[in-house]
């Protein structure tokens, strides 16, 4: 592996968002409070919606997805993406993660115990290497290596996981070339119009509120847009609301 040092620690830097009071609404219309941002990747500006929620920190839930795919290639934890993975036979919340699988339609379906077999192959030491080497949110993995993401003390802030997702975009995170475009093309992808969303969902219910994600990357044309949005959720009735207001904020006309 060659994961290299990072700003170890350091608090998370100020970011300069143009709000655009506009798209509001769209959290609005579907009665619930959240942030939406993303960054136009030819002048780096920040533009979205409620700043200072995008600044808070968060647990990452399943959105960790992209970073443990990481890790786990660069690490040899699993020789590639199509490995397949032990669920370990026990009752899961949904039928469908019942069901040995490699990386590739784990990630699609969010198959939480794939995951966790991953990171436990990972192991303690070298997933908290990973995690500060790629500056992730608070870079905090604590003493369960297979629930740091889903319960804390994991946590990262939108304005984060945006530029996190820049770097994975533009090869600057410090991992191999190849780990970095294996990753970036097992990410779901949804078109919807003239553009693809390429992204990973989230939902966190270790607080209260519970916390939905949505992250990854809006590609239109040669460009690609890193973005992430979260908003409160009761439960899973609320889940749909996530990629409905991103679609939403990404027809509005200020934003591509």
């Amino acid at each position: 592996m060659i994961f290299a040092s990072s700003a170890f620690g350091q608090a998370p830097q100020p970011a300069a968002i143009q709000n655009i009071p506009s798209l509001g609404e769209h959290f609005n219309q579907v009665d619930t409070t959240g942030t939406f941002l993303l960054q136009d990747p030819k002048t780096g500006v920040l533009k979205g919606w409620n700043p200072e929620r995008a600044a808070k920190r968060y647990i990452p839930a399943s959105t960790f997805k992209i970073a443990n795919s990481l890790i786990g290639l660069e690490t040899g934890a699993v020789k590639s993406v199509d490995e397949v993975l032990p669920y370990g036979g026990k009752p899961q919340m949904f039928k469908e993660w019942e069901q040995d699988l490699p990386l590739r339609k784990a990630i699609e379906i969010s198959a939480v115990p794939i995951y966790q077999e991953l990171a436990r192959r990972i192991g303690q030491e070298r997933m908290a290497k990973g995690v500060a080497s790629l500056d992730y949110g608070n870079m905090k993995t604590g003493e369960v290596v297979d629930r740091f993401w889903l319960d804390g003390p994991l946590e990262i802030s939108a304005v984060e996981q945006v530029r996190f997702i820049s770097r994975l975009l533009t090869d600057k995170l410090p991992l191999k070339p190849e780990t970095l475009k294996t990753v970036r093309e097992i990410v779901s992808r949804e078109t919807a119009g003239d553009t693809v969303i390429h992204f990973k969902t989230g939902w966190c219910t270790a607080t209260k509120p519970q916390i939905g994600w949505i992250v990854g990357w809006i590609e239109k044309g040669e460009s690609n847009y890193p973005f992430a949005l979260n908003i409160d959720m009761a439960d899973l009735k609320d889940a749909p609301k996530r990629m409905e207001i991103l679609k939403a904020c990404i027809k509005s006309e200020d934003v591509l």
